[in-house]
């Protein structure tokens, strides 16, 4: 059972805060996978606010890419709100270990055959592929086109949040961590 800062368990074990999304700062991942094979978009979606950040993938999927991309869109979120990460279970996240390590997020893998483990991701995955469609050349997208899809995602009003945005809500919790 994974137990302290950067730790790696599987997402049955998680803490009872992220399947019960009562605090915010767990994240869900995954890539999205573009024409061939040969391109792809890192995905984050914080559980509570459904707050996305997309990560380009330039260099390629691979475990080494996915990690940089990773530390990189971490690093935009407030020490305090990088708890968890909940990862689908392919070998791109293989370094796992060096990004706990280096973020001091503690990560989880979903279980086989489980997708709801990582629902707000999946939803979210759904949400950008309205800008990105499936089956296309992922690689046409930057990191400024992808931040400017997430802002529009981001501040999109949702019926779940009584037509507040994620951004209202993750604004929120970082402004309510400077108090």
């Amino acid at each position: 059972k994974a137990s302290g800062p950067g730790t790696c368990a599987k997402s049955s074990e998680r803490p009872a805060a992220v399947n019960e999304r009562s605090e915010i700062g767990h994240f869900e991942g995954d890539l999205i996978i573009g024409q061939a094979n040969k391109s792809a978009i890192l995905t984050l979606v914080e559980r509570v606010t459904r707050y996305s950040l997309y990560g380009d993938l330039p260099g390629g999927h691979d475990a080494t890419s996915v990690l940089a991309c990773l530390i990189e869109l971490l690093e935009r979120v407030p020490q305090a709100l990088r708890k968890t990460l909940t990862w689908d279970r392919g070998t791109e996240l293989a370094r796992h270990g060096d990004l706990a390590a280096a973020t001091g997020v503690d990560v989880y893998f979903a279980d086989p055959h489980s997708p709801w483990q990582r629902g707000a991701n999946e939803h979210g995955n759904g949400i950008l592929r309205r800008y990105v469609g499936k089956g296309t050349d992922l690689s046409v997208y930057d990191q400024s086109d992808l931040d400017k899809i997430a802002h529009r995602v981001n501040t999109m009003p949702r019926r779940l949040f009584q037509w507040e945005s994620a951004q209202d809500r993750y604004h929120a919790a970082t402004v309510a961590l400077t108090v």
